[in-house]
């Protein structure tokens, strides 16, 4: 349970981290990764969902083996993200800094699994 709790609390603080500052750059985001972007409710909308997902890590953290089953959906959303930049990246649409830097939400994907796998005890088996 401790790791559970420290798991996807890190994993909150280290999205909030991340994601906060990309909502006051979207037009450096375009400068930078040409071409420029041209659907701000996508960006925007991504951008919000993500931080949504910080929200929930958090909860999850409150309470890991009540809050255990919100953890399959959680490690969804880090291996979808995942493979997503692992198909960008072997199409040549992707940079190497970009699919590395994307790369932390497959080691958090994993030790959500493991947090998963580890909150599931006796007393969940039973009941």
């Amino acid at each position: 349970m401790k790791f559970a709790r420290m798991v996807f609390s890190i994993a909150g603080i280290w999205g909030v981290a991340i994601l906060t500052p990309l909502f006051f750059m979207y037009d450096r985001v375009g400068r930078q990764y040409p071409p420029a972007l041209t659907h701000p409710e996508f960006y925007y909308g991504f951008v919000g969902v993500a931080l949504v997902w910080q929200i929930a890590f958090f909860v999850i953290a409150t309470d890991p083996t009540r809050f255990r089953p919100i953890m399959i959906p959680a490690v969804l959303e880090k291996f979808s993200y995942v493979v997503a930049i692992a198909i960008l990246y072997s199409q040549g649409r992707l940079s190497l800094p970009q699919f590395v830097i994307g790369n932390g939400d497959l080691v958090l994907g994993i030790l959500f699994v493991a947090a998963f796998v580890k909150t599931s005890g006796p007393a969940l088996r039973r009941s």
